[in-house]
């Protein structure tokens, strides 16, 4: 974990099934240091769900998070080695590809752009409307 500004957390974590839990934790942790706790449910389903998909997306490689504390709420990123940008799915199973439907639903706005000379960072931001 890299110490910066007050009101950012950056981490570095192995993209491995324990990560999504792992960043969870950290998330709700400092969401209560910053006071923000009324934005837990969203923040940690959007960070389960992003850093779930780092995890499939780059299994066993490093992925990045990123916490900003913002005016009106957070910015939430992840960050994984592959170039492979999130698409919207639907599986007939109806057992995968439902996390960026909640992402979307749940922030007030979310995005991905490659970083060079590979990955990705995909973000979403939570908080309270302008």
């Amino acid at each position: 974990m890299e110490c910066g500004p007050a009101n950012v957390l950056d981490a570095r974590f192995l993209a491995a099934r324990t990560a999504p839990a792992q960043v969870r934790m950290l998330v709700e942790l400092r969401l209560a240091s910053w006071g923000l706790t009324a934005l837990r449910d969203d923040a940690t389903l959007i960070a389960s769900e992003l850093v779930t998909n780092a995890v499939r997306h780059a299994p066993e490689q490093e992925i990045r998070v990123r916490l900003t504390h913002e005016l009106r709420g957070l910015l939430f990123e992840v960050w994984d080695a592959s170039d492979v940008m999130p698409v919207r799915k639907h599986d007939e199973d109806g057992l995968s590809g439902r996390g960026l439907p909640i992402v979307e639903a749940l922030a007030l706005g979310c995005g991905a752009y490659q970083t060079k000379p590979h990955g990705k960072w995909v973000w979403a931001r939570v908080g309270k409307g302008v």
